[in-house]
Order: C-alpha cells, then structure tokens, then sequence
C-alpha cells in the first residue's frame, strides 16, 4: 500500500526542519556550515510553499526573489543605490554578486513571509487589500531584523562584503538596512499580489496550517542560534573597516546577540503565541445576572 502523498509532504518538511535546524546551530561553531545548509533550507522553501500556494505560485516567489534580489544588488554595487557603496569579496559571482546570495533571501525571506502571515493574515486570492499590502511589509522588516544581527559581523569581521565608505553601525550604514527593507517588499509584494489575483481560495485547514506554521517560525528562531554562540567562541580582537575606523569584534557579536533577543526573537514569540492562541479555547459566555423578584414590602410604595 502506497504512502499517501500528503503524508510524504509532511514527512519531507519535518526531516528538511530537522536538517536545517542541526545545520543552523552546528553553523555557530563552523562558520562553513552556513552556507551548505542554504540549500536544504531553498528545499523546505518549495515544498513548504508548494504544499500551502502550489507549485506555480512558490516558482513565482522563487522568480521575483532572485529576479528583484539580483538586480538590486548588482545595480547598488555600480551607483550605490539601494544599499550603499560596497563590493563582495570571493569569487563564485553571478555578475557582481555570489551565487549564495539570491538563495539566502529565498530562504530566510520564506520564513520571515510565513511569520508574518501568522502575526497579520495569509493571502489568499481576493484578501483584503490590508492583508496583501501589510504582510509584505511585516515580511521585509521581520527579514531586515536578521541582517541587522548579521551585517556587521559577515561585512566588519569576516570581510564577505566590504562597506566602502564604513558606517555607524559596525562599519555598515544605515542605507543598507532601509535598502533590505526595501529590496525584500519589492518582491514579497510582487507574490502577494499574485496570491491576491490567482492563488489558492482561502481553505479552513486549522490543524494543517497550524503544523506548517509552526515548522517555519521554529526554523525563522533557529536562525538566531550562530549569533549567540559567536558571543562566546568568537575571537575577541580589533577589526579596522574601510574608512579606516576600528571596532572591538566584542561588542560587535554582544550587539548582535542583543539585536537579535529584542528582535527575532521577539518576532518569534509573538508568532508562537499566535499560534497558541488558535488551540486555547475561548471562554464560555457568562449568562446575564437575574434581577430577583421584589418583595411584597418592595411592592407596595409609600403614598405621596
């Protein structure tokens, strides 16, 4: 007897979960993990949004994101817009970028989609014009909170890009945040008002949704993992950024731990009770207090 496909579905997002989640905290204390687990975490992307939207509406993620990541990205290294002046270092480039980098907002960007549509709605084909406005945008913020933990440390210490100009924050400035946010909306909206137009119906599946929920906000949490161990295994030292200011690598990973316990993780608990919240039962409703009967002495009034 064969294995119903939904069960193989659900069975390949749980061991894609389990991967990444080992991948994501074994990459706290071998930084080349990282970028081997970007693959798996594409893989659960698919499957994920092909299980929730089908296959035509994730490709259309996949197209926007790599499209709009790749372009911006190139076009801010030759005139500096949207992010800034930098360059990346390394080779493995598609044009001016590496190849890591347009599978990186796929995969993050998915979660940080799937959170947002727990804290404000899913889209669905004819929502409402809030939801398909507002999740893009809760999406790109939830997405540009991870950068915000994950520049400093890959562009001041490790070098991967190099700011040109430096920056107040680490050595990275703040164009390149506002450019995240930016970059990430442009293509979330782009899905979601493929959604809006030809996606799926809006279906009642509480106990499906709920799973598939809670896989990718586990996994959006489990991205914070590297950021709090390098607090304590990475080399405390000086870095020197480009435009000649140096920095303590302490204070940039005790920073980015910080950033990411008020940010990410917040992010993610409120999502997670969010999700608690559909399985907590509402309370019953309190019938209306009964007025007593008055007394005969009550209802015979005193004369004028």
């Amino acid at each position: 007897m064969s294995i119903p496909p939904r069960f193989n579905t659900a069975t390949t997002l749980w061991v894609l979960t389990a991967v990444i989640g080992f991948g994501l905290a074994g990459n706290g204390v071998i930084p080349s993990v990282g970028r081997l687990i970007i693959l798996p975490q594409v893989a659960f992307a698919l499957f994920h949004g092909a299980r929730r939207y089908g296959w035509r509406a994730i490709w259309v993620f996949v197209a926007a994101g790599l499209l709009i990541s790749n372009f911006l990205e190139n076009l801010a290294i030759e005139v500096g817009f949207p992010f800034g002046n930098y360059h990346y270092t390394g080779g493995g480039k598609l044009f001016d970028v590496p190849w890591f980098i347009g599978p990186a907002y796929l995969a993050t960007g998915y979660l940080a989609w799937i959170v947002a549509t727990v804290l404000l709605g899913d889209v669905r084909r004819n929502s409402p014009w809030l939801t398909t406005i507002g999740t893009p945008v809760v999406a790109a913020f939830a997405m540009t909170v991870w950068d915000l933990s994950l520049d400093p440390r890959a562009a001041t210490i490790s070098q991967t890009w190099i700011w040109e100009h430096g920056g107040g924050y680490f050595g990275v400035p703040m164009g390149n945040f506002l450019g995240w946010t930016f970059t990430v909306y442009l293509f979330m909206q782009v899905f979601a008002l493929y959604l809006r137009s030809r996606g799926p119906l809006p279906v009642a599946e509480p106990r499906e949704t709920t799973t598939s929920d809670l896989q990718a906000v586990l996994l959006y949490l489990l991205t914070t993992v590297s950021f709090f161990t390098r607090l304590f295994t990475g080399e405390h030292t000086t870095v020197t950024d480009a435009s000649g200011t140096t920095w303590q690598t302490a204070d940039i990973y005790e920073t980015s731990a910080l950033v990411t316990v008020y940010g990410m993780c917040f992010i993610a608990l409120l999502a997670l009770l969010r999700i608690a919240q559909r399985h907590t039962p509402a309370p019953a409703p309190t019938p209306p207090a009964e007025t007593p009967e008055p007394t005969e002495r009550e209802k015979v009034r005193p004369s004028a």
